[in-house]
Order: C-alpha cells, then sequence, then structure tokens
C-alpha cells in the first residue's frame, strides 16, 4: 500500500467529484485547470491504486481505454451507463446474483465473481434523441 500524498488525495477528490466512468487523461486534464501541478503519471498510480483497493471502479472503453469511477470500497455492485454521455448509477442486481451463483454451481464451479455494466441511453439523452 503506498502511502498516502497529497497528490494522490488531489486525485481522489477530483475522481469523486466526477458523475461518470472518465479516463486518466480527463481527470488529469481537471486536475490541470484547477492548478494543482499533479502529473499524468502520478494521476495513472493513483488511479490503479484506487481501483486495486476497492475506491475505484474500473472498466475498459470500447476503444481499449481504462475508465475510472470512484465507488465504495467493498460493496459489490453494478452500473447503468449512458453510451452518450457517460453517465453512471450504481444498482444492485439480486437475479444476476443468483444466475451468476446458479451457473457456477451447475458446471461444478464455486466461489463465483463477476462484473455486470449495463449500456444504454439515460433518461436525458433518451429524450434528446427522441
Amino acid at each position: 500500500m503506498r502511502r498516502n500524498t497529497w497528490q494522490r488525495d488531489a486525485v481522489k477528490a477530483a475522481l469523486e467529484a466526477q458523475d461518470a466512468f472518465v479516463s486518466a487523461q480527463q481527470l488529469h486534464a481537471v486536475l490541470r485547470d484547477e492548478g494543482t501541478g499533479v502529473g499524468l503519471a502520478t494521476v495513472y498510480r493513483a488511479l490503479a491504486d484506487l481501483a486495486a483497493g476497492g475506491g475505484a471502479d474500473s472498466l475498459q472503453s470500447a476503444e481499449g481505454e481504462a475508465l475510472y469511477r470512484a465507488c465504495t470500497p467493498g460493496q459489490h455492485h453494478h452500473h447503468l451507463i449512458c453510451r452518450n454521455c457517460g453517465v453512471t448509477v450504481e444498482i444492485e442486481a439480486d437475479p444476476v446474483e443468483q444466475w451468476a451463483k446458479a451457473v457456477a454451481a451447475a458446471n461444478g464451479f464455486t466461489r463465483p465473481e463477476h462484473v455486470v455494466d449495463v449500456f444504454g441511453l439515460c433518461p436525458a439523452c433518451s429524450a434528446a434523441v427522441s
């Protein structure tokens, strides 16, 4: 575990202020615009540490870029993600949990883990295209 520094605290605070998944480059731009002086390499390291420690969720964009969003450590959840604006909502999905356990058990697997992200259009973006 790395020690907390003001730079890591700044990255964490900037990530927590985002409503959507963001790339390290996008978060670095936010920090740069705030005049923090946090370098891009530090942003990448801090985001990787947050994801490894459960303080951030991570997913891969369609282009293969890692995207991050702050989350509550230790709390299993899923996401609804707007394909247009990126707004993200954490959701509980008990039927998915039961399905994953049943599929694993039916195939002799134990201790199943899974990641479920549902992509669509949020209400605002749906209204804009209607």
